[in-house]
């Protein structure tokens, strides 16, 4: 881990009062920013809303302590809650398989710093960033669908709904019956309050730092109660779900196994996937505001520390949330130290308030996380890509559509497949193989040194083939290809010209080796013109002048030419 040092150490370096001020005020606003979606993202994953908390608390104040960046804040996000959902409701999984998962990616974040691969993560495709996120962002808004309908009157039982996409709209279309219209008008009523308290108290000081998702947070709770007082049944609240505990639990090691390990290894290469990218996108966004220059390995390794302290404590996975990263920006934190105060904040919640989180109905959850739906989906974005190429806008969808109808596991690996492929096609269309058989003009020659004004004349009995491009595994078949398409009598000379082959892989060796020792069968030399010192040493390493005569590698086309010409004796 040489050279990876916490940001935090840099900045506590002329740290003085105001800049503490500075960060205390943001890390308050930010801490009461982080708790209804802790709660939210706790209880629509599938565990308690306490976990939530936790995670935000643990992770939040390891990622600051021990992050790349100056103003990340993190903690559980939205993106976590499709895969998080899926293990915790797997009876093969479970809580126990949760904490294991969580830990693993934590371990692949922490090597992927460790080894400096950072900057590797930043090169994922965007349409396949783009399509699980919105992917993830119409499964969240599912999700929440039975909460916003309401689950029956009076509530005794849940209504337990499948895990998948079209399952649970299966599931919600068959129980329409139980559709509760009271819950409806609780979940619209804070919707609306969550989008227009913002604007109308904007410039109300004070009032205008709480976030929306507080205020619908309070005005749904006041309805509940309000109804309730009027004998409205059906109005389900946390408290009639889960009993909170007021406190941070002990630290437990899970059970785990080999077997397990095994098993859950997929699911945790997606989790730190996802991790990594939306962190580092969380970290890129930061930068571009304060000016300033994260580093991304250093973020890897603290967010896979928060991932593997974080279960320990019964937490969920946890990365670096944009949304609050931004809060924290604009209420001018520049400093981890608000980070730190963030995760204090809501300790202090945790352990004082929390008993009050009971009364908070479901209905208004939900439409704290159809509002994260809306603004994680970006719907404009995406409408912007469908103009891209068609190949962008195949990547695009084959994750979306993965994402939802199946889940994000299968949605990342195949869109990673599907966008290789296809950046291997470009690569091939970029790269070209031509036939020159008359001769060659000069003016169009990078590699001639001797001065011809002439073009140069072809002898009778030569060939020479132009690779334009790198010479890599999906071109290698291109070249054989074009030799079987070759009609009439075979050359006794073959040129390969390469000054305009960048690279070569092991692929292209092994076909240059075929075509040499088939040439030779058939008693036609092959001669190499123009090869660059890096593929001239891939090649020597490959050992591949071991079949081919060291005076048959000529630096320029004039100098093949005149060894064409004493082989043919001409």
């Amino acid at each position: 881990m040489q050279h990876l040092k916490p940001r935090l150490l840099d900045c506590l370096k002329g740290y003085n009062g105001e800049a503490f001020t500075k960060d205390l005020l943001a890390g308050l606003i930010v801490g009461i920013v982080a708790l209804p979606l802790a709660i939210a993202f706790g209880i629509a994953s599938g565990v308690t809303p306490e976990k939530g908390i936790i995670t935000a608390i643990v992770a939040g104040f390891i990622i600051s302590l021990l992050g790349g960046t100056k103003v990340q804040i993190g903690g559980p996000t939205g993106a976590f809650i499709v895969i998080i959902y899926g293990i915790v409701n797997n009876p093969e999984y479970g809580l126990q398989g949760l904490l294991v998962a969580t830990m693993l990616a934590g371990l692949i974040l922490i090597a992927l710093g460790v080894f400096r691969l950072g900057a590797v993560i930043k090169f994922i495709p965007y349409p396949i960033v783009i399509g699980f996120t919105a992917g993830i962002a119409v499964t969240i808004f599912t999700t929440q669908m039975g909460d916003i309908m309401g689950r029956g009157n009076p509530i005794t039982v849940p209504l337990k709904t499948p895990g998948d996409f079209i399952g649970k709209w299966i599931c919600y279309i068959e129980n329409i019956n139980t559709f509760n219209a009271w819950n409806f008008l609780v979940s619209v009523l804070s919707l609306l309050t969550i989008i227009f308290t913002p604007r109308l108290l904007r410039k109300v000081r004070i009032l205008n730092k709480i976030p929306g998702s507080l205020y619908g947070i309070f005005v749904g709770t006041a309805a509940v109660l309000i109804m309730k007082q009027y004998g409205i049944v059906g109005l389900d609240t946390i408290g009639d779900r889960f009993h909170i505990q007021s406190q941070l639990p002990d630290m437990v090691v899970p059970t785990i196994s080999w077997t397990m390990i095994q098993t859950l290894m997929p699911v945790a290469f997606t989790i730190a996937i996802l991790g990594a990218i939306e962190s580092l996108l969380s970290a890129t966004v930061a930068d571009g505001v304060i000016s300033d220059r994260h580093d991304s390995n250093m973020e890897l390794v603290a967010q896979g520390v928060a991932n593997v302290v974080t279960p320990l404590f019964g937490g969920i996975p946890a990365t670096g949330a944009i949304a609050r990263t931004m809060t924290n920006i604009n209420n001018g934190g520049r400093t981890p130290v608000a980070g730190l105060v963030h995760a204090v904040v809501l300790l202090a919640i945790l352990l004082i308030l929390m008993p009050y989180a009971e009364y908070i109905p479901m209905a208004a959850l939900a439409a704290v996380l159809v509002i994260v739906s809306y603004n994680m989906s970006g719907w404009r974005t995406v409408r912007g890509l469908l103009k891209n190429p068609k190949s962008d806008v195949t990547v695009l969808l084959v994750t979306f559509f993965l994402t939802v109808v199946f889940d994000l596991t299968v949605a990342i690996e195949i869109g990673l497949i599907l966008a290789c492929a296809l950046f291997i096609r470009r690569i091939m269309e970029t790269t070209d193989i031509s036939v020159i058989n008359d001769e060659i003009n000069p003016t169009d020659e990078a590699d001639l040194t001797s001065g011809h004004e002439e073009n140069l004349k072809i002898p009778a009995g030569c060939s020479v083939y132009e690779i334009n491009g790198p010479f890599f595994f999906g071109i290698a078949n291109k070249f054989d290809e074009l030799q079987k398409n070759l009609g009439g009598e075979k050359p006794k000379v073959r040129i390969i010209r390469m000054r305009k082959v960048p690279f070569i892989d092991s692929t292209g060796i092994h076909n240059l080796q075929n075509l040499i020792e088939m040439s030779h069968e058939d008693g036609i030399h092959i001669i190499l013109s123009g090869v660059s010192p890096k593929v001239h040493s891939q090649l020597e390493k490959a050992h591949f002048y071991d079949i081919m005569e060291a005076d048959h590698i000529c630096p320029h086309i004039d100098v093949a030419l005149e060894k064409a010409r004493e082989v043919l004796k001409v």
